[in-house]
């Protein structure tokens, strides 16, 4: 009998309510899902490096685009973006975010993320698409 590998997600967010609503959500996939969370864009970063170096490189990237509202971080996700993507090119990012009419979102494709969802999406919408991408790569 094959056990499913467990994915790692790494979500960066300013909003600890988001951070933990996005976890919650996850948990209850059927696809066994390891949640790491960062509030800042830097911490983000930093995160994706450590985990890459334990060798538990995060499957996925949940990066929110308005980083600096909440948080005590300077830089936004379009930037963490770039930065992960110059780290590891083979990185995947999904962008989550209200900001959708800001134009923004095209500016975290070119920084390299895969695709934006909007945070109007329901929670079961939202982990659907997660769960989709996670179950393709096996």
């Amino acid at each position: 009998m094959m056990s499913k590998k467990t994915k790692v997600v790494l979500v960066v967010d300013d909003e600890d309510t988001m951070r933990e609503i996005i976890q919650l959500n996850l948990s209850r996939s059927p696809i066994p899902i390891t949640v790491h969370t960062a509030s800042t864009g830097e911490e983000g970063v930093a995160l994706y490096r450590m985990l890459c170096e334990k060798g538990e490189k995060p499957d996925l990237v949940i990066m929110d685009i308005n980083l600096t509202q909440w948080g005590t971080g300077s830089i936004d996700g379009v930037e963490a973006t770039r930065q992960i993507m110059a780290f590891d090119p083979d990185a995947v990012i999904y962008g989550y975010t209200a900001w959708f009419t800001h134009g923004v979102e095209k500016q975290l494709i070119d920084a390299g993320a895969k695709q934006v969802i909007e945070r109007t999406v329901r929670p079961s919408e939202f982990r659907k698409i997660v769960e989709e991408y996670l179950s393709s790569g096996e």
